[in-house]
């Protein structure tokens, strides 16, 4: 093999760069992917905790009470 040859086998500066580049883009784009399946599942456990809740059916009687408005 000659000198020539060995150069074209090695990447180049730019193509080491546009390597790095898109492999702080891959990153950056998994972090992001994760953060928001991470929001979604505590959104989920606050919506199915909400749903679980059972309401109170004396809060309403008590709430117009405080206000002085008359109870259904």
């Amino acid at each position: 093999m000659t000198t020539a040859t060995l150069r074209l086998a090695a990447p180049t500066r730019f193509e080491r760069f546009l390597q790095q580049l898109a492999l702080g883009l891959s990153r950056h784009v998994d972090r992001r992917i994760a953060a928001r399946a991470e929001r979604r599942e505590i959104a989920l456990d606050m919506l199915r905790e909400q749903q679980a809740r059972r309401h109170d059916p004396r809060a309403v009687d008590h709430a117009l009470a405080q206000l002085g408005l008359p109870r259904r």
